[in-house]
């Protein structure tokens, strides 16, 4: 006797599936039986006339419902978000430019405090000019010196 034992802690057990059998399937139908209004607790029940309108009314009021608090409460999220840019532009955002461009200015300032150039002894040399104060500049006319 291959395999036989009186002694055994559990029966023997068996894999099987019904070939035919489909939760997805019977979870969808229970789900229209339910819209229907024909559920378990309603099987003695006979029918009465607009009872499955009656229902699908009060299941379409309940689902907008729903849409219509989301869309509320979008509306409030995203009013809180543009509240919370408004502070920032008006509180924050001058204190950050102003930090920033102190920073751009500051050393612009430390080469102001480099040491001061030199006068050219002749007085001719005009390198340490820019242009716009090159342009500023007055005219010296020099008299002609020369021999004819």
């Amino acid at each position: 006797m291959l395999g036989f034992t009186p002694f055994k802690k559990h029966a023997n057990k068996f894999n099987y599936i019904p070939r035919y059998y489909d939760p997805a399937k019977e979870a969808r139908e229970e789900r229209r039986a339910e819209l229907r209004g024909e559920r378990a607790e309603d099987a003695g029940r006979e029918y009465r006339p607009g009872q499955y309108i009656r229902t699908q009314r009060a299941a379409r009021a309940e689902r907008r419902s729903r849409e219509d608090e989301s869309g509320r409460m979008r509306v409030w999220k995203l009013l809180a978000v543009a509240a919370a840019v408004l502070l920032f532009i008006s509180l924050l955002y001058p204190r950050l430019a102003g930090f920033f461009l102190r920073a751009r200015t500051a050393p612009a300032q430390t080469e102001a405090a480099a040491p001061l150039r030199t006068e050219p002894r002749d007085g001719f040399d005009q390198s340490h000019i820019g242009d716009a104060e090159w342009q500023e500049q007055p005219i010296v006319v020099v008299p002609n010196d020369y021999a004819e």
